[in-house]
């Protein structure tokens, strides 16, 4: 295991050839700590999405430095370039548009890439909006599975919802808001209309809102409205099952419709799946 002795004397930062990781307020400009206004003056430069975003916040503290373009679309034609810097002994600030850099978005590939060549990485925390979404919904925090942006593609939101329809750890996610009533009622058709669940818009910013109790209150809300603003969905996990309702009902239903398909009959494919699932037959048998 490579363990390396990080600098304690926090006065001192930045560090030559280090990268700090920022995190930057995700609406209130008034989130961003003193460590990280001081870091942000005192690097090299800093990597950042878009200059426009960074500059709010460089303008609003006072902040003059250089800024470096590192997004999706040039990451690994900068990711050489910021190694070379490291290693001339210059120290870094990676940034994202909001929240803490490496969270949907192309940060982690820099950071993995930069402690893959040796260099040292340092955190300097900030607002995460699925963290904010998760304590503020008032669902179970201690566990919980953040799915980031819903694929879109077809297959894969299948299975993922599958997934969140079936978890029972609170399931914390963005949405855009030209995709947020599809999912909606995507999430209905898996989880239920009366599964519990919250939307959060706009979070920190003056118009912040927490919206609904469950899925059909949500898709009430939102059904005359123009939807605008960054938006984090927070869904409440399921009551643990005992052991005889563990089981995936829709798989089920169509393994017993393939074998009765196959040629069995009810009883003794119900009998197979019981004995094949751990599960009385009785169960499987009024799946038919």
């Amino acid at each position: 295991m490579n363990t390396k002795l990080l600098s304690s004397h926090k006065s001192q930062e930045p560090e030559s050839s280090v990268l700090y990781i920022v995190g930057t307020p995700i609406g209130n400009l008034n989130d961003l700590s003193f460590r990280a206004i001081n870091i942000l003056k005192n690097v090299s430069c800093i990597a950042c999405e878009d200059t426009r975003q960074t500059k709010k916040i460089m303008n609003k503290f006072d902040i003059s430095n250089n800024l470096i373009i590192f997004n999706k679309y040039n990451s690994f034609k900068k990711i050489p370039s910021i190694i070379n810097d490291l290693n001339s002994g210059k120290s870094i600030a990676l940034v994202s548009d909001a929240g803490m850099p490496g969270i949907c978005d192309p940060g982690e590939d820099l950071i993995k890439s930069v402690k893959d060549n040796g260099f040292n990485v340092i955190c300097v925390p900030g607002a995460c909006a699925a963290l904010t979404a998760l304590v503020s919904s008032g669902f179970p925090s201690s566990k919980f599975i953040f799915e980031g942006f819903l694929s879109k593609k077809k297959s894969e939101r299948k299975k993922l919802l599958l997934e969140i329809s079936k978890n029972e750890k609170t399931t914390i996610f963005f949405e855009s808001p030209k995709r947020l009533k599809r999912s909606l009622e995507e999430l209905k058709e898996y989880c239920g209309g009366e599964r519990e669940i919250q939307v959060f818009r706009e979070l920190t910013k003056r118009f912040e809102e927490h919206i609904g109790n469950n899925i059909d209150e949500v898709i009430t809300f939102f059904e005359d409205k123009t939807i605008l603003g960054e938006l984090t969905i927070v869904v409440k996990g399921i009551e643990k099952k005992t052991k005889d309702e563990d089981f995936d009902e829709r798989e089920l239903r169509k393994e017993l419709n393939d074998l009765i398909n196959a040629g069995l009959s009810v009883k003794e494919a119900s009998k197979y799946l019981a004995k094949k699932n751990n599960l009385k037959k009785n169960l499987i048998y009024n799946l038919y």
